[in-house]
C-alpha cells in the first residue's frame, strides 16, 4: 500500500501506453452522442479503427474516451464503462469467473488488443483490455487526467479483494496499482497517483441506478453549473447535484440514458470528497 498524500498527488491519466484504464461509452446513436459530448465537454472526435460505429473522443491531440454505437437489437446497456489494462485477458477473465463474477463477452480481438466485458460479483459492469500492439497516441500530460473512477459497491473491502485478485492490485509486481484503506473507503493509486475510490453502501436490488453497484465515470470540468446547463440544452438531464468541500459535483444523464458525473474537483480524492 502507498502512503502518498492523495490531496496533492496528480490523478492517474487514463490515456497513453502506460495508462491503467480506459473509459468507453456504449450508445445507440454515434452521431447524436458526439454532438452532445462535443458541446458539454468540449471534445472533438476521430474515427476509430474498429469500424464505422466507433470513434475516439479527444481533447486536443490526447485521446480521452471511446464511443461505440450498438444496435438496438442487442440487449446491451447504454452506459459508460471502465476498461482496466491487463497483461493477459484470458488469465484475468478466468480469475473473474473463479471469484463468482460474470464474463459476458470475450476475450475478443479488438483493434490493437483484446477486450472483455464483465461484471463483478455485485453486478457492477467493467471491462478488461490487453494491448497486443504498441500504442501510437501520445500520453496525457503529466499531472493531468481526463477522467477518474468511483466504484459504489455493497462492501468496499470485499470489492477491493475481488479487483485486487483479478487485476493484480497490491501484488508487489512492478507497475501494479496500490490499495489503501482510508476511513470507510478504499483508494486505488497507480504510480502513487490516485485512480479510483471504492465506497460501500450500494444495494444490488435497488430500483435507483445510482444506488445499485456501479462504476461511476467522473470528468473534471472548469464550471459545474455551466456544464449542467450545456447538458440540459443538448437534451440531457440533471440527476443529482452535490456541494463538496473543495468543489461541486453533478451526475447527469445524456439523451440516450447513460449516466456520468462532472466535478469541479481536480482528482478522485480530495479534501472532504
Amino acid at each position: 500500500m502507498t502512503g502518498s498524500d492523495s490531496r496533492t498527488a496528480p490523478a492517474a491519466p487514463l490515456t497513453g501506453p502506460a495508462a491503467p484504464c480506459w473509459v468507453t461509452l456504449m450508445t445507440r446513436d454515434l452521431q447524436a452522442a458526439q454532438r452532445f459530448y462535443a458541446d458539454v465537454l468540449g471534445w472533438s472526435f476521430r474515427p476509430g479503427k474498429l469500424g464505422a460505429e466507433f470513434s475516439v473522443a479527444r481533447r486536443g491531440d490526447i485521446p480521452v474516451a471511446g464511443i461505440v454505437a450498438v444496435s438496438s437489437a442487442y440487449r446491451v446497456a447504454v452506459a459508460w464503462t471502465p476498461y482496466f489494462a491487463v497483461a493477459d485477458a484470458d488469465v484475468a477473465a478466468a480469475r473473474i469467473r473463479e471469484r463468482s463474477g460474470t464474463v459476458a463477452v470475450g476475450p475478443l480481438a479488438l483493434g490493437k488488443g483484446r477486450g472483455v466485458l464483465a461484471s463483478d460479483r455485485d453486478g457492477a459492469a467493467f471491462g478488461l483490455w490487453e494491448r497486443v500492439e504498441p500504442a501510437t497516441s501520445p500520453p496525457a500530460p503529466d499531472g493531468h487526467a481526463h477522467a477518474w473512477l468511483r466504484l459504489r459497491t455493497r462492501d468496499a473491502f470485499d470489492a477491493a479483494i475481488f479487483y485486487g485478485e483479478v487485476l493484480d492490485w497490491a501484488s508487489g509486481r512492478p507497475g501494479c496499482c496500490d490499495v489503501a484503506y482510508e476511513g470507510d473507503e478504499v483508494i486505488v493509486r497507480c504510480a502513487e497517483r490516485p485512480l479510483a475510490r471504492i465506497s460501500s453502501g450500494a444495494v444490488e436490488a435497488a430500483v435507483d441506478p445510482l444506488v445499485r453497484p456501479h462504476w461511476q465515470v467522473q470528468f473534471p470540468v472548469e464550471d459545474v453549473p455551466v456544464t449542467v446547463a450545456a447538458a440540459q440544452r443538448q437534451g440531457g438531464s440533471l440527476v443529482e447535484e452535490r456541494s463538496l468541500l473543495g468543489g461541486r459535483e453533478a451526475t447527469l444523464r445524456d439523451p440516450d440514458g447513460a449516466l456520468f458525473t462532472v466535478t469541479g474537483l481536480r482528482g478522485p480524492v480530495g479534501p472532504g470528497s
